[in-house]
């Protein structure tokens, strides 16, 4: 992620609030409005990342992600997407692939153990996973449908489907999920993805600010105490429970990909420390550790680096933080070097 990301509010500050802990007044608003990666790219590579050290980031839609489009869309079955990985780096590279080093988040973090263990990519020469622990996940799919059924089913704006994401807690940087959330959903009438229209609205209109909808919804910031960090979880009001034509709705539809689940985190654990790679797992909480990561990482089997105050998308609460941890990573295993601006 490019600098122009802002770092977390200090401590006991929370939205709305001055440093001496009054709100600012109830007639500044939250802006909700979608953005493009370009705002935080000078190219399509510029990355932070790629700032502290020589490297090339390369960032996949998986299928059923984003502007990625396959034949069977709903086919997540973790054998599936981790040879779709392998064809990806085939593709681009032929036989001869550069050194890569996976990293993943959640359902990522798992696909990429299931290419590394399945030998997709050959060049394999490091794995990151983020926030991903098999008993901790496995727990998680008992309320997944029950999740699922509480979001909401629609949104009328592209604005509106960030301001869920944010006040629901799925993200707390509000400038990380401008540009991550239009990702997830698509028109209902044209299936066009968030991404791709608001790209071709930017391309039209360049030098003027994005505004997809006439009625997107600007609300106003709500009192916050200063031990919280975001607004509480809202339920999504009735006109978001069905898809008008015009609105918005998810990519993809999860419900119907459940028998994949268990697939993706099953194992989970051991076949991550199979892997006869150097390997970082990131974590929002020690909590989340199981029996057999403890015991590896006790034998020295796994570098572990948790970052607190974080949510499950710990790589959008603190991208600063995960990319200097990815960037120490490679220096330290000697995978790329370091620029003039890496700080030991």
């Amino acid at each position: 992620m490019a600098r122009g990301l802002p770092p977390r509010p200090p401590a006991g500050m929370g939205p709305g609030m001055t440093r001496g802990g009054k709100h600012m007044g109830m007639s500044r608003r939250r802006d909700y409005t979608p953005v493009s990666w370009d705002k935080y790219f000078e190219t399509t590579d510029q990355t932070i990342v790629t700032s502290l050290v020589n490297c090339r980031t390369l960032a996949v839609d998986l299928r059923g992600h984003g502007d990625s489009q396959a034949k069977e869309e709903d086919d997540l079955s973790a054998d599936q997407l981790a040879e779709d990985v392998g064809n990806l780096v085939s593709a681009l590279y032929g036989d001869e692939p550069p050194p890569i080093i996976l990293v993943g988040h959640s359902m990522g973090g798992a696909i990429a153990i299931h290419a590394a263990v399945q030998e997709k990519v050959q060049s394999l020469v490091g794995m990151v996973v983020i926030d991903v622990v098999e008993g901790t996940a496995l727990d998680a799919l008992h309320s997944m449908q029950s999740f699922l059924r509480g979001r909401p089913k629609s949104f009328p704006t592209l604005e509106a489907a960030i301001e869920w994401c944010v006040r629901s807690g799925q993200v707390r940087n509000l400038e990380s999920a401008k540009v991550s959330m239009v990702g997830q959903v698509k028109k209902t009438d044209t299936q066009e993805t968030g991404t791709s229209l608001l790209e071709r609205e930017i391309a039209n209109e360049p030098n003027v600010g994005v505004n997809l909808s006439s009625d997107a919804i600007v609300e106003e910031e709500e009192p916050t105490s200063p031990s919280q960090d975001m607004p509480p979880p809202a339920s999504p009001p009735p006109s978001m429970t069905e898809a008008p034509p015009g609105s918005y709705t998810w990519r993809i539809d999860l419900s119907s990909t459940e028998k994949y689940w268990k697939g993706w985190f099953a194992g989970m654990s051991q076949l991550f420390l199979s892997c006869n790679v150097p390997k970082m797992l990131l974590l929002a909480g020690v909590d989340r550790l199981d029996r057999d990561l403890t015991i590896g990482q006790m034998q020295g089997k796994f570098q572990m680096q948790v970052l607190p105050q974080c949510g499950h998308a710990v790589h959008e609460d603190a991208p600063d933080k995960v990319a200097e941890a990815l960037a120490t990573f490679m220096v330290r295993h000697r995978f790329a070097e370091a620029t003039a601006d890496f700080k030991r």
